[in-house]
C-alpha cells in the first residue's frame, strides 16, 4: 500500500472535521444545560417568593402545615422534570459522541483491514501458513471488538433502564407518601 501526502492530508482533514463537529455538539449540549439551569433558577426565585408569601399568610399552625404540604408536590414534580431534561441533554449529547466515535472506529477498522489485505497479497511465496495465521488473528480481533461493542451497548442500555426504573419508583413512593399525608390532613 502506497501512502502519500494527499492521503495523509485527507485523513487529517477528516479527523479535524470530526473534532470540530464533536466540539459543536459539546457546546450545544452545554448551551442546553445552561438554558435549563437559567430557566430553573429563574423559576425557583419567583416561586420561592410566592411560597414564602403563602407560608407567611398562614394564620394557624394547621394552615401552615397545609400550605407546606401543598408546596411539596409541585417542588417534587419540578425536580423530576428537571432530572428528565438533564438526562435528555446528557443522552442526546452522548449519542452524538457515540455515533461519531463508532463512525471513526469503523473507518479505522476498514483502513487496517485494507492495509492487512494489501500487505498479505504482496507476501513472499511460501508464507501461506503465516498469512493464514495473520488473517485468523485479525478476524478474531474483529470478532472480539464486535462482541465488546455489543456488551458495552447492552450495559449502557441496562444502566439507562435502571435509572428510569429507579426514578419511576421514587416518584411513585413520593406520590404515595403525599397521598397519605393529604389524607391525614
Amino acid at each position: 500500500m502506497n501512502f502519500n501526502a494527499e492521503q495523509f492530508t485527507a485523513t487529517q482533514q477528516a479527523n479535524l472535521n470530526v473534532a470540530a463537529g464533536l466540539s459543536q455538539s459539546a457546546f450545544a449540549g452545554f448551551e442546553r444545560l445552561v438554558e435549563l439551569n437559567m430557566a430553573a433558577g429563574k423559576a425557583a426565585v419567583g416561586e420561592s417568593f410566592a411560597n414564602m408569601q403563602a407560608l407567611m399568610g398562614a394564620k394557624s399552625p394547621q394552615e401552615l402545615m397545609a400550605v407546606q404540604a401543598a408546596l411539596v408536590q409541585p417542588a417534587f414534580e419540578k425536580s423530576v422534570s428537571y432530572g428528565r431534561h438533564l438526562t435528555d441533554i446528557a443522552n442526546s449529547t452522548g449519542a452524538e459522541f457515540t455515533k461519531a466515535v463508532e463512525g471513526k472506529m469503523a473507518e479505522s477498522e476498514q483502513a487496517v483491514k485494507s492495509l492487512i489485505e494489501t500487505s498479505l497479497k504482496n507476501a513472499p511465496a511460501g508464507s501461506d501458513a503465516a498469512v493464514a495465521v495473520i488473517k485468523t488473528a485479525f478476524e478474531a480481533s474483529q470478532s472480539a471488538a464486535e462482541t465488546l461493542k455489543k456488551v458495552a451497548k447492552q450495559a449502557a442500555d441496562s444502566a439507562e433502564a435502571s435509572v428510569k426504573a429507579a426514578t419511576a419508583q421514587a416518584e411513585a413512593s413520593v406520590k404515595a407518601a403525599m397521598s397519605k399525608a393529604k389524607a391525614k390532613a
